[in-house]
């Protein structure tokens, strides 16, 4: 009886292998999304002249250009919708798809590096850059914020609780006042402030070093530069099955 007290205690103390893997992946794997959401914002914006990570920016913009009387840039209008409907996509693809099987998330990321590769394929084909008024660039714009969206979805459906891994705005936030209450000698103001600071400092650090390396690929590699977003993207969708 006290062996199996003892074994029963012992089992009850120990972190389940799944719990730790699912803690581990949100922290983990948002640092790496946050390198692919950087490198496509970059890429976007000196390719195609559109942020297809950041509504948010294309909101600005169109208010912009409507209180002072500017032509409408169509792509950015019809970013917001796309984005919208792209995002119930995947919360359909996800209804379609989830079960008990820890693993049900990876198809999401799937999706991502699809449509990636094909905004790859037609950058590298049609040259979408040298003409961004055309119709090709704006289906090409379409398509990476549609990736973009699939990833926002991604991480609220497959890892809840995870940080945002391309608003920079609330994580910079978030690092600001945990590094302030970890340097502080009285009682902090939030909880755990040392590790939010940590996590969140990996994720600012991971969307810059993707929106350098999206210039860089720009510049060097021209219409291949979307090839790094894809690399990026592969690597998250081919993680070990127990990650997520």
């Amino acid at each position: 009886m006290l062996c199996l007290a003892v074994s029963n205690t012992h089992r009850s103390a120990v972190v389940p292998r799944d719990t730790r893997d699912v803690a581990r992946l949100k922290w983990q794997l948002p640092v790496l999304l946050s390198m692919v959401a950087g490198a496509v914002d970059v890429i976007g914006f000196l390719s195609l002249g559109l942020f297809t990570a950041h509504v948010t920016g294309n909101i600005v913009i169109i208010a912009a250009h409507l209180v002072r009387g500017g032509p409408p840039n169509v792509p950015q209008i019809v970013a917001v919708p796309v984005f919208i409907l792209a995002v119930a996509a995947v919360w359909f693809i996800a209804k379609t798809i989830k079960s008990e099987d820890a693993a049900w998330g990876r198809p999401l990321l799937g999706v991502q590096l699809t449509l990636l590769t094909c905004v790859l394929i037609l950058s590298v084909v049609h040259r979408p850059a040298l003409d961004r008024n055309g119709l090709i660039a704006d289906v090409t714009a379409m398509i990476a914020v549609s990736a973009m969206a699939c990833q926002y979805a991604f991480l609220r459906l497959a890892v809840p609780g995870a940080p945002s891994a391309a608003v920079m705005t609330g994580n910079l936030t978030r690092a600001v006042i945990s590094m302030l209450d970890t340097l502080s000698r009285h009682q902090p103001l939030t909880k755990g402030a040392s590790e939010q600071l940590t996590k969140t400092a990996k994720l600012i650090a991971g969307f810059f070093v993707g929106c350098v390396a999206g210039a860089l690929a720009v510049s060097w590699l021209a219409d291949w530069a979307w090839s790094l977003p894809v690399f990026l993207a592969g690597i998250a969708a081919t993680l070990p099955r127990n990650r997520f």
